[in-house]
């Protein structure tokens, strides 16, 4: 059995936290034993982006400070897990935190990569009717380098037919702070990737990171259209029987 450590992120924690539980039973139906600390907070990403890197630097001591490097890390983001494996870089290298950092740097890993490369299994008996499109974040596939894992475990939930969209790789418009920054462009990219997914006639967008789909949502659900965001996680443990 596999000892890993869980890593929710702010987005799922305050926002999303049916998506964290999902991720338990995930893990736990792959064979693995999930322990959770509670102290952990964030991984510093928020800070860091807005280049408040002293404050994010803080923050990811406690990151460091609240995990094991001796299991593998797994979380349902891979925005996290690409501030961690890469935005460290520029906080730690060099410091008296530089062993610890790159042992957890080599740990650390978004769920479908974890499950897919690491576990090698893709099927976990998931039911949901209808069409779909997967939605490339920009961290999972620029970051850390996922597409296929995603789309392979998606291709064994049962009744859910995946097909690609127009600019399937383009930014759906979140970026952290962009989309404050720059709320007018934010949303027409928005705009853009969810017209796109209805023009193929989708169900539902599903995707790795909370943030872009709390993004595609909010413009679905302020233009009442007939299609529905969900995170990966909640695809994989959905029509589960007795759960």
């Amino acid at each position: 059995m596999h000892k890993v450590e869980l890593f929710i992120p702010c987005f799922i924690d305050q926002l999303y936290p049916e998506t964290a539980f999902n991720t338990v039973k995930l893990l736990e139906k792959a064979g693995c034993k999930v322990v959770y600390n509670t102290d952990q907070t964030c991984c510093g990403q928020p800070a860091y982006n807005a280049g408040f890197w002293d404050d994010a630097k803080k923050i990811g001591q406690k990151f460091l400070n609240d995990f094991n490097d001796e299991h593998p890390i797994v979380s349902p983001s891979a925005s996290c897990v690409g501030m961690v494996r890469g935005g460290y870089d520029d906080l730690f290298t060099n410091s008296i935190e530089h062993n610890k950092c790159r042992s957890i740097q080599r740990n650390i890993f978004e769920i479908s990569d974890f499950l897919v490369n690491v576990l090698q299994k893709e099927y976990f008996g998931a039911e949901l009717v209808g069409t779909a499109v997967y939605h490339d974040s920009c961290s999972a596939l620029r970051e850390c380098k996922i597409k296929e894992e995603p789309r392979r475990l998606l291709s064994h939930v049962g009744g859910l037919e995946i097909v690609e969209m127009r600019d399937q790789e383009t930014c759906c418009g979140f970026g952290g702070t962009f989309a404050v920054k720059f709320e007018g462009i934010s949303a027409a990219m928005a705009e853009q990737k969810v017209q796109n997914a209805l023009n193929v006639k989708a169900d539902y967008i599903i995707s790795t990171d909370s943030s872009c789909l709390l993004q595609l949502q909010a413009y679905i659900e302020k233009n009442q259209l007939p299609i529905k965001t969900m995170h990966l996680v909640d695809v994989l443990t959905s029509g589960w029987a007795n759960i």
